[in-house]
């Protein structure tokens, strides 16, 4: 991936079903476990974003914010969301860190992320991995605190749920952790435990590691938004847009 590409620039979508077929394919006895991260790879927060900035609009009295939409969050970056609802820069200036503020007591709560929608053909995918023989292994950088909220949007979703082997949860015991140790510390449990057939992630830097950690898995990279740190996607790691497959493919 070439740093500064706008999202979604990297996948083909002529390829997106052969890659989500060949995920799984690698699903076996010996090898079951498929790995997904959820904030944009399986789930789309951009409805809890939006609500967010929506709130901080009516409570400010601006109703251009209070009629933010998730189609106006287009990156992680606030001043972008703020820009497509018609904010200027020097508005943007006047209210970024205030409103950073509010964002941040919000969104990282299970209040909040029950709003999170899946990703087209997520929930379907989701199926087949469990109709392969495969076990679910749901880990992300969310923490403890936001176990409730993630299980209602998990089932509005219609996602199978956390219950026995088959299907887990991995969450961070609190926020404070650091997301890319954590991730760190659930790959080194996972070549403790479990053989990976396949691996799901929007954040470069943790589809490269699945990669290093896993090379004979299926590593695939959703190529949605991230944090933008200037990290490039191993070039033997594919991209995909979403989880929808052309029928028969």
């Amino acid at each position: 991936m070439v740093t500064g590409l706008p999202f979604g620039a990297r996948a083909q979508k002529a390829q997106q079903t052969r890659i989500l077929r060949s995920a799984l394919a690698a699903i076996r006895p010996d090898r079951p476990a498929a790995a997904f991260d959820l904030d944009s790879t399986i789930l789309s927060n951009k409805p809890r974003q939006a609500r967010i900035v929506r709130e901080y609009g009516q409570l400010h009295g601006d109703s251009r914010l209070a009629a933010c939409t998730p189609e106006a969050v287009r990156t992680w970056e606030l001043r972008d969301t703020m820009r497509h609802c018609g904010l200027s820069d020097a508005e943007i200036a006047g209210i970024v860190q205030d409103i950073r503020g509010f964002w941040l007591e919000r969104f990282f709560t299970s209040e909040y992320c029950k709003d999170d929608v899946q990703v087209p053909g997520a929930r379907d995918y989701l199926r087949e991995v469990l109709a392969a023989g495969g076990e679910i292994l749901y880990i992300t950088g969310r923490h403890q605190e936001m176990e409730k909220g993630t299980m209602e949007a998990f089932q509005r979703a219609g996602f199978p749920l956390p219950a026995g082997e088959r299907v887990q949860l991995w969450l961070k015991p609190s926020m404070a952790d650091d997301d890319d140790q954590w991730k760190e510390i659930c790959q080194a449990r996972l070549r403790e435990l479990r053989a990976v057939a396949c691996a799901f992630d929007n954040e470069p830097t943790h589809v490269n590691a699945y990669k290093r950690s896993f090379p004979d898995a299926v590593v695939v990279h959703l190529d949605t938004d991230h944090s933008r740190r200037p990290v490039e996607v191993d070039p033997g790691v594919p991209s995909i847009h979403d989880f929808l497959m052309e029928s028969g493919a």
